[in-house]
């Protein structure tokens, strides 16, 4: 069975959170609520989450807050940030949440069809992130239990053409997401678009490093 991914939802409104689990609920990912930031740092200690929904406004710990110390941390520095709001303060406002770390800023009221799209793509990209790992771990114990050995090398070869095509279909995904970003009005729109490159360009050199004679070109 396939793990779920989860996706962290934080917000000190719980119609919101409602409101949330309703538009996401037909992704069929894990969604974990969090009512606060001081709760949703707290949820980030134990679970690995594909992206976080994080509300602005907040009494105490505040929306740019809780991403700092997201942000801070080693373990969940790389986890997408989408910041929603209610309130638009304009330029400067939106300026703040991009400098906080997040690859998105939407503003409230939101079309629910475009949230769970751009959500999708980063789960989608943590799910395949997650196989790739797995199967780049098999591969390379593979290789290293025959060292040495052209056959190893060469059965070896059928998997990286999988992971290859598997990751080739996120970058087509990732494409077709940036494409849509750039023809939309949104602010900081080529922040999500380029955390997406940066992540997949990762992704296919560490693909690439495990090819036959790679150490050696």
């Amino acid at each position: 069975m396939v793990q779920k991914a989860k996706i962290l939802l934080v917000d000190d409104r719980p119609e919101n959170l409602l409101a949330l689990e309703a538009i996401l609920s037909a992704l069929d990912q894990t969604l974990v609520r969090a009512a606060s930031g001081e709760e949703a740092l707290k949820a980030l200690l134990t679970d690995d989450f594909a992206v976080i929904l994080l509300d602005v406004q907040m009494p105490g710990m505040d929306g740019f807050e809780t991403a700092a110390h997201i942000k801070r941390r080693e373990r969940t520095r790389d986890i997408p940030i989408i910041f929603l709001t209610a309130i638009n303060h304009g330029p400067h406002h939106t300026f703040r949440g991009y400098a906080a770390g997040a690859v998105d800023y939407i503003s409230k009221p939101f079309d629910p069809w475009v949230l769970r799209a751009k959500v999708s793509v980063f789960v989608d990209l943590y799910m395949k992130n997650c196989q790739l790992k797995e199967q780049a771990a098999l591969l390379r114990l593979q290789l290293e239990d025959g060292a040495g050995q052209d056959g190893a090398r060469e059965s070896a070869e059928p998997l990286l053409a999988e992971l290859s095509a598997r990751l080739a279909s996120v970058e087509e995904q990732a494409e077709a997401l940036t494409k849509q970003l750039d023809d939309s009005p949104e602010t900081g729109a080529a922040a999500t678009a380029a955390h997406l490159e940066r992540k997949l360009a990762a992704l296919r050199a560490a693909l690439e490093a495990l090819r036959p004679g790679a150490a050696d070109s």
